[in-house]
């Protein structure tokens, strides 16, 4: 369930596009009145509003954020106020960038996204970067990293409830010896893993945990960077609340708040799971989430995020 709270009735677009462009002016910039603006419209409307913003002033709203905005706010205004697809794009091309074995935004995006949502995001890359995200992925990565995010970037999975029970026991088979023998990235896991739907990899996982007496991520526990990669991919495609918990724990609970991972899930789920995340997260470690980010930031950054969980008046 989303959290983004959008106002019964919306001021027109371009009393926003007036409301902004007024937020930028005069000594110092009003950043109360953009959160109140852009944390409270859906991906839609934030749209419309750029293109306004463009044609009535002659100016980039998204480079007017860079300029008047600062340091986690300026980030985290301008990565919400990308449309969805363009902001993957962003996302994906910053990972590919600063790329280690321990990034796993590239299978953030490729596992939690929809399948159209993922060709979106593809097409939105090639459109900024005049290049393919497989192209950049390939190069930027190695090894059995490289032989599984390539196709997990590529993948057009079916999105359907149906499954076949069948293949789910088939290939729960093919899972269990692969990892029981450590063949962690043989073709066969990559294969299973990169193009199943997530209905059938969920069947499939549930026969393996019935059959085999435990859950697939118990036996992929190895103090391994490809494991813990392997780990991510499974939570993303089946358990993606799980895994959006995970990331926002460690976002949060290390020493010194890592702000690029929360501004990243933050304004990704928004519109899609963030309230449903939320309450994993308070029952996962009996504090609010809200109540967490706001220990651990603070000033504009702290308000546009409490917003965009639709905790503004708690």
């Amino acid at each position: 369930m989303a959290s983004l709270t959008v106002p019964a009735e919306v001021p027109s677009v371009a009393e926003d596009c007036e409301q902004l462009r007024s937020a930028f002016k005069g000594w110092g910039t009003n950043e109360k009145l953009i959160i109140s603006i852009l944390a409270h419209r859906n991906a839609a409307q934030r749209k419309l509003i750029r293109q306004t913003y463009a044609e009535t002033f002659g100016e980039d709203l998204l480079k007017e954020l860079d300029r008047e905005l600062t340091h986690d706010f300026e980030k985290l205004v301008v990565v919400w106020t990308l449309d969805p697809a363009e902001r993957d794009a962003y996302l994906a091309k910053e990972a590919t960038k600063r790329w280690t074995k321990s990034n796993f935004v590239l299978v953030e995006i490729a596992c939690t996204r929809s399948p159209k949502e993922l060709v979106l995001a593809r097409e939105a890359y090639h459109a900024r970067n005049k290049k393919s995200l497989e192209e950049d992925v390939a190069y930027h990565t190695t090894g059995d990293h490289r032989k599984l995010l390539v196709p997990l970037v590529s993948s057009y999975r079916y999105g359907g409830d149906e499954v076949d029970l069948r293949l789910a026991k088939a290939e729960s088979k093919v899972l269990h010896e692969k990892i029981s023998d450590k063949a962690y990235s043989d073709d066969e896991v990559i294969r299973i893993l990169a193009t199943r739907s997530k209905a059938q990899l969920n069947a499939t996982l549930n026969h393996y945990k019935d059959e085999y007496g435990e859950d697939i991520l118990k036996q992929l526990e190895d103090e391994d960077e490809f494991v813990a990669l392997l780990r991510a991919t499974i939570k993303g495609l089946v358990y993606p609340e799980h895994y959006f918990v995970e990331v926002l724990r460690d976002a949060i609970n290390r020493r010194g708040t890592e702000e690029d991972h929360l501004t990243r899930v933050i304004a990704t789920r928004a519109e899609v799971d963030l309230k449903t995340i939320a309450n994993e997260y308070q029952k996962r470690d009996s504090v609010p989430l809200g109540r967490a980010i706001a220990k651990d930031t603070g000033g504009d950054y702290e308000n546009m995020l409490v917003a965009l969980l639709g905790q503004e008046e708690e």
